[in-house]
């Protein structure tokens, strides 16, 4: 599946269980990941969008990375169901 349909239908899952979903771009900051997602409680996930199987570039890992270790979680999704799942345990976390 295109990294454009993931990511579409893991924003439209996210909405429909009342949690923000933005597109992040950062003028100035390259290498952000592609969706930021916020829980009605606050808890924010960032999630890099990838076609099954492909890997985050050097640039977009180091910026994974360094969202994680400020405890923002930041993951690449490779799958719907991937995106899902994570919306579905943060939200049970609440």
């Amino acid at each position: 599946m295109l990294e454009k349909k993931i990511e579409t239908a893991v924003k439209e899952y996210a909405k429909s269980k009342n949690w923000l979903a933005y597109k992040w771009t950062s003028p100035g900051h390259a290498f952000v990941p592609d969706g930021l997602f916020i829980s009605p409680t606050g808890r924010v996930i960032c999630m890099e969008f990838k076609q099954l199987g492909r890997k985050a570039t050097p640039g977009q890992q180091r910026e994974i990375d360094r969202l994680n270790q400020h405890y923002v979680l930041a993951v690449v999704v490779d799958s719907v169901e991937q995106g899902k799942g994570l919306i579905d345990a943060y939200s049970s976390c609440l």
